[in-house]
């Protein structure tokens, strides 16, 4: 929802970032990899209280995947950079509450399972999505610059970040906060579910119609020939 948006008023530093990187001859997947092996390292600190340390390393990775986004948009984005890129984004993203998991197991296990749970939805509904819109050449009209059909929704990508900052600022309200994020992701899900059902179902009703009038003018074609012959 924020991320169209945001996004925009990014692109001077992530350019800025792109460019000193590019110079020296850094490629995307590089950025992706080291951007998930920092961001990863977040789980223990999480699981350790170090709850400022973690934010301090969510933030970095946010920022290291804008800019390799960026540079694969300079260098040539390619499908095994989009896929890399996207499953280590999840990965990521589901680390996060397992850590508040492991720091309070009592208080936090229930409400860590319900956001993951909640992001399996987000995750799934989109890639789905993406995946067959990509089969039907469909572009997202919110970002075009995607590889694939980002499918927008309440829960982007700057709200989750925002709930991850939440939690860490608020380690002991951890519950709260997952609970009331996890719900947002499921009417996200379902606002997914729903659209994209029907804009698949409609796509196919316009593909049958036009495979029909092309039958039709194939069965014209042939009477004619017949009746010159």
């Amino acid at each position: 929802m924020l991320d169209r948006h945001l996004l925009p008023k990014l692109r001077t530093p992530l350019n800025a970032i792109a460019t000193y990187l590019e110079h020296r001859h850094v490629t995307a997947n590089q950025v992706t990899l080291f951007g998930f092996f920092i961001g990863i390292t977040a789980l223990p600190l999480l699981a350790f209280h170090a709850y400022f340390l973690a934010l301090i390393i969510i933030l970095i990775n946010r920022l290291l995947d804008g800019v390799d986004g960026n540079l694969a948009r300079r260098q040539g984005a390619t499908d095994a950079g989009g896929f890399l890129d996207i499953g280590l984004d999840f990965i990521f993203y589901s680390s996060i509450p397992f850590g508040f998991i492991l720091a309070n197991p009592t208080q936090n296990a229930i409400a860590g399972a319900f956001l993951i749970y909640a992001f399996i939805g987000t995750g799934s509904s989109f890639l789905a999505f993406s995946s067959l819109a990509g089969k039907h050449q469909l572009k997202s009209p919110h970002y075009p610059q995607k590889s694939f059909y980002y499918l927008s929704g309440i829960t982007e990508g700057t709200e989750t970040l925002i709930c991850f900052v939440l939690c860490c600022l608020f380690s002991t309200d951890f519950s709260v906060i997952a609970y009331i994020f996890g719900a947002l992701c499921w009417i996200t899900t379902f606002n997914r579910l729903f659209f994209g059902f029907n804009t698949l179902n409609k796509f196919k009703k316009i593909s049958n119609h036009d495979n029909s009038a092309c039958t039709n003018r194939e069965d014209r074609s042939g009477v004619l020939k017949k009746e010159e012959s």
